[in-house]
């Protein structure tokens, strides 16, 4: 049983539910995948399925990737191949579709993962989050300083690990207690509760952690009321008036 699939992320905004509670919201593309190798505990050593996702240009597909790629029959080259891990056998084939209504229903408890924003060289202020140096008696020049970072005599040395500038972001991060909200098979839309990482467009994979729960139902607007129509009839009337006085 196939229990996680893959997507892009697409935007995160806040929005309120059926209560008038705030929460925070994020919705992922999730086109079908498709199968294009399936590896066997005998063949392979365990089980899964490899899937395409997205698509991009045939001018970057190699020999090797095309040969690779035969058997799923794709109309485009994708650009992703990623695996999903498999606890019994299965009897996908190459070329079959996997579809976002086939692994998760509305409530399901789920956990994403995904690379985070790369924000390049970064200080201890904003990498680490420290307080900096006094603002005061003349150290100007030390409010973004990380401050001492050496030892005495023994050990004599910066231990490993030390909380200094460096490069920051990139990295593979899970986000935890996350539920489905909604599902749009037409949209190919899957919109879940809290933040996730990433830039936009950016690769994603979705598990699912445990059984469904009662899902957050959002706020939706009333319909306003009918209106009666204007009567139109008054301004004939009105324009007869203006004529015979007018005349006089």
């Amino acid at each position: 049983m196939v229990s996680a699939f893959f997507g892009t992320k697409l935007d995160t905004e806040s929005a309120f539910d059926d209560k008038g509670n705030q929460l925070v919201i994020s919705r992922i593309k999730v086109e079908p995948l498709t199968v294009t190798q399936v590896k066997t505990g005998k063949k392979d050593g365990y089980q899964a399925v490899q899937c395409a996702i997205g698509s991009k240009s045939k001018k970057s597909l190699t020999k090797p990737q095309k040969q690779h790629l035969k058997g799923a029959k794709l109309p485009q080259p994708p650009r992703f191949l990623r695996e999903i891990k498999l606890e019994e056998e299965t009897q996908l084939k190459p070329g079959d579709q996997i579809k976002v209504t086939d692994v998760f229903q509305v409530g399901d408890q789920i956990k994403v993962t995904g690379t985070s924003k790369g924000r390049g060289f970064a200080g201890v202020i904003k990498r680490w989050g420290f307080a900096g140096g006094p603002r005061s008696h003349g150290q100007s020049d030390r409010e973004r300083a990380p401050g001492s970072i050496g030892q005495r005599t023994d050990p004599g040395r910066v231990w490993k690990g030390k909380k200094m500038p460096g490069h920051f972001g990139t990295d593979i991060k899970t986000i935890q207690t996350l539920q489905v909200i909604a599902i749009d098979e037409l949209k190919n839309l899957l919109t879940i509760t809290g933040t996730i990482p990433g830039n936009r467009h950016s690769l994603l994979k979705i598990t699912k952690t445990g059984p469904p729960k009662k899902p957050v139902k959002l706020w939706q607007d009333k319909p306003a009321p009918a209106t009666k129509p204007t009567d139109t009839k008054t301004k004939p009337k009105k324009k007869a008036k203006l004529k015979k006085q007018l005349k006089k």
